[in-house]
């Protein structure tokens, strides 16, 4: 076999191991290992498992190793903003505490009024510098939090590592920032695209925690002996775009600089590249952010809440079931409750990491019912609502609410839908360009009902895959620094022959 490169790709809820190769210019794909993630109750906060997720990426090598490949290289790309601490030995301080946590609430907030005294920081300064959207996780606030909650562990930092830094330094034993990532701290000048002096002094972190940036394409080093031994092969980690949407952008086959991304997955992330950051007052007022890219491209895009409704109404159905219904089960009731006109806003904060997904769903609907801002109702007079039975006025036996699995299902598709809509609208104004196609990558792409339904939206033809845009995006850098591609635009022309591109075209409604 020619020679493979592997990628571990990390999101919230799973893990995977990904071997790649080139055959003739058309790239191969091979999974080898996949691991479930999600978060933990721990010393009060919501966290991740930061050593299981260690366990697993080197259990997952040796699943390749197994598999019959020896990959000449290894990139790992996660989710963005969550960090941990070293102390002066090169040990973890404090817990990974994760960005669905509650411990930044109020906290912009307080920095916005400290700030009028002289002290603290603007959002719209911070913008203005950075270029980073608004979200009340992003890793500043998750920094002022802690520097108010535990100051001790400031103190004795050493070392700040995003989450792939620091599975790359228990591969390596290299200590190092990557570029794309990086810049989702808000902590970065969106003009030099190097740490931001000023913004650091104004949050009052200390500056020498904070490394030289690397860019994506870079060499980091060999995996270390005990590593080696654990895996069975030697290998070579090198920085893709770690941050995993950085990654999925470069798999988009693009066909002109007319098209709008959509990485669709637990998150959907929305947007274009930029050769600059956007930093106006407009974008920010509008929430857009621009996120580092490899070759400091700029992804300017929104972050909508996306597939993380689905996964967690999955989960509670099954939960309260027994069993979990699968992704095109639950398609399928959307589909049997059409004409179901219930919205809500995705982007709320109340559906960031609610108790019950489905009951802050019905509540949002009932809300709207209320103020008169949705119909929320398609029942017949004896009680069938798309095709369950369900008193009219009582409780779905099944959701415990009054809406059925499938009036919460159509009501998740029509917010997206909706929502993609406005950001492409959005784009547009603030882009001053014309969109005419939209390409969906990720888990979401194979969702042929809500990529109809978001054709439907927007008005724009629809082209969806490949599936494992973030791997393949990891995998093309990869393969770019082996030569198995001349640059981006190469390896994307390649992804067009290598997967199934589907097309949606709007439909007239």
């Amino acid at each position: 076999m020619k020679t493979c490169h592997l990628a571990i790709d990390i999101g919230a809820s799973s893990g995977r191991h990904i071997v790649g190769w080139t055959e003739d210019g058309v790239m191969k794909l091979k999974e080898t290992y996949r691991f479930e993630n999600g978060l933990i109750e721990k010393n009060g906060h919501l966290c991740w498992d930061i050593e299981g997720l260690v366990t697993n990426v080197i259990a997952g090598i040796a699943a390749t190793k197994s598999a019959g490949f020896e990959p000449a290289a290894i990139g790992i790309d996660t989710w963005a903003v969550d960090f941990v601490l070293l102390d002066e030995n090169k040990k973890l301080i404090g817990d990974a505490v994760a960005y669905r946590d509650s411990r930044t609430d109020g906290i912009r907030e307080k920095l916005e009024k400290e700030a009028s005294g002289g002290g603290g920081i603007t959002f719209a300064e911070q913008y203005a510098r950075s270029g980073i959207q608004y979200q009340k996780f992003n890793t500043c606030y998750q920094l002022a939090a802690l520097s108010k909650e535990h100051p001790e562990q400031l103190a004795a930092a050493r070392y700040f590592l995003m989450i792939p830094d620091y599975l790359n330094y228990r591969l390596t034993g290299v200590i190092a920032n990557e570029y794309t990532n990086a810049s989702t701290t808000a902590l970065v000048s969106a003009k030099t695209c190097g740490w931001d002096e000023v913004l650091i002094e104004k949050y009052g972190l200390p500056r020498s925690i904070f490394g030289e940036i690397r860019l994506p394409g870079t060499v980091l080093g060999e995996l270390l002996p005990e590593v080696v031994q654990k895996t069975g092969f030697r290998s070579t980690v090198v920085l893709p775009a770690t941050h995993d949407t950085g990654s999925a952008f470069l798999s988009v086959p693009v066909r002109d600089d007319k098209a709008v991304f959509l990485s669709s997955g637990t998150w959907s992330l929305m947007g274009v590249e930029n050769k600059t950051a956007i930093t106006s007052e407009e974008s920010a007022k509008a929430n857009f952010t621009n996120e580092g890219g490899y070759e400091y491209r700029f992804r300017f895009l929104k972050n909508i809440c996306g597939l993380w409704m689905i996964q967690s109404v999955r989960r509670e159905l099954g939960e309260k079931t027994g069993k979990r219904p699968t992704f095109p089960e639950l398609i399928k009731k959307a589909e049997g409750c059409e004409g179901f006109d219930g919205r809500v806003d995705p982007d709320d904060a109340r559906f960031l990491a609610p108790k019950s997904m489905i009951r802050e769903i019905a509540a949002a609907l009932m809300e709207n019912e209320k103020t008169g801002t949705g119909k929320n109702s398609a029942a017949s007079e004896d009680g069938t609502r798309c095709g369950e039975k369900t008193a009219r006025a009582g409780t779905d036996p099944v959701t415990g609410t009054p809406f059925s699995v499938g009036e919460t299902m159509q009501t998740i598709c029509n917010s997206l839908s909706d929502d993609y809509a406005r950001t492409v609208k959005e784009l547009e104004k603030l882009t001053g360009k014309t969109f005419t196609s939209l390409n969906i990558v990720g888990g979401g792409s194979q969702d042929e009902y809500l990529n109809q339904r978001t054709a439907d939206a927007t008005g724009l033809p629809v082209y969806a895959g490949p599936t494992e845009g973030t791997a393949l995006g990891n995998l093309i850098v990869q393969w770019i620094m082996a030569g198995d591609f001349r640059d981006l635009a190469d390896a994307r022309s390649a992804v067009k022959k290598s997967f199934k591109i589907k097309r949606f075209d709007p439909k007239r409604r």
